[in-house]
């Protein structure tokens, strides 16, 4: 088992430094490889109108002009141990992890997407708690019940919370039960101010949410709890005299979770890279509408910083995942 985890726990890091690689590439290589100078370059980041010092003290802060290996090297130890950066006559330190500083608004990256990241997490943790509970239920259910009114009435409603987007349902969650009914609040409130209001304002998003995912999750857990049932070893369980609700629990239920917990550590890690058209909607500035701001804007740093803190949420869970499979399936640490 504790080679298993140091095996994930090394292949979690080459990939984030695999991620870094492809991101750095994309923002620094494939823009000179389609032709473009370094000035161009640093003006896309300054944005119109700059002036030749401008475009110089980008080039020289970046080190657009040095060698790709040299410029990969400063974009690594910038993200781990900070840089230091002219501005004007002085020079700034950035703390690590160090994205670098917005064009647009002059503040650095990091701070910005700190700020923003507990409105992130409250959208994505608490929409994953409805999704996940709501899904496994109704998939256990139908499972059981297999061509019953409630296993049609199941699914086609999670056909119809797949098929209908996002956009549409959170904005007539908003119209109907913010605007017309008023029982939901419509600003955000943190958590350790008001917890009450808090989960008032966010309840909507959290709806909103947990009806796309958790349509998917009650047709996984109804195919995987359709197949499993039908094993061997679940007729063996009940040929001992085990009681029904054990076999389903501890037998049925935990060999269907597998593509469960895969899918779910996606899932959770894309939000808490920020959930885009939710945030836009609701009108919460979270990780998500920084990134629409930032590419709007055409500003490249804080968009370099969103897309890195979403590739390391994925990596991240995917490695909790991995850790998962030898709690949910034994076969896993045997192997």
């Amino acid at each position: 088992m504790i080679s298993y985890i140091i095996r994930r726990l090394i292949a979690a890091v080459i990939l984030l430094l695999v991620v870094t690689a492809v991101t750095f590439g994309i923002f620094f290589i494939l823009p000179k490889l389609a032709g473009q100078t370094a000035d161009q370059l640093a003006q896309q980041y300054i944005g119109k109108n700059p002036t030749p010092e401008d475009i110089a003290a980008v080039k020289r802060n970046l080190g657009l002009d040095d060698p790709v290996y040299i410029q990969y090297w400063d974009f690594i130890r910038g993200i781990v141990t900070g840089a230091t950066y002219e501005r004007g006559p002085a020079t700034v330190r950035c703390d690590m992890p160090c994205f670098g500083y917005s064009f647009k608004t002059n503040l650095e990256v990091w701070p910005q997407l700190v700020d923003r990241l507990p409105v992130t997490i409250s959208l994505a943790v608490g929409a994953a708690v409805l999704w996940l509970v709501s899904g496994i239920v109704v998939g256990v259910i139908s499972a059981l019940k297999p061509g019953s009114f409630f296993d049609r009435a199941a699914m086609g409603g999670a056909l119809a919370g797949v098929s209908l987007p996002i956009f549409f349902t959170a904005q007539l969650f908003l119209l109907l039960f913010s605007y017309k009914l008023e029982i939901f609040g419509r600003t955000y409130v943190p958590f350790t101010e008001n917890p009450s209001q808090w989960a008032n304002t966010l309840f909507l998003p959290w709806c909103s949410l947990a009806l796309l995912y958790a349509a998917i999750y009650a047709r996984l857990t109804r195919s995987g709890m359709l197949e499993a049932m039908s094993e061997d070893f679940i007729r063996t369980a009940r040929a001992k005299g085990m009681r029904e609700r054990r076999v389903v629990a501890k037998h049925g239920l935990r060999a269907a979770l597998t593509p469960i917990v895969t899918v779910f550590g996606m899932d959770i890690g894309l939000l808490l890279g920020g959930a885009v058209i939710t945030e836009s909607v609701y009108s919460l500035h979270g990780i998500g509408e920084y990134a629409v701001q930032s590419i709007v804007a055409n500003d490249l740093p804080p968009i370099l910083g969103v897309t890195l803190l979403a590739a390391f949420f994925v990596v991240f869970l995917n490695l909790v995942v991995d850790l998962l499979y030898a709690v949910v399936d034994p076969r896993v640490r045997v192997s």
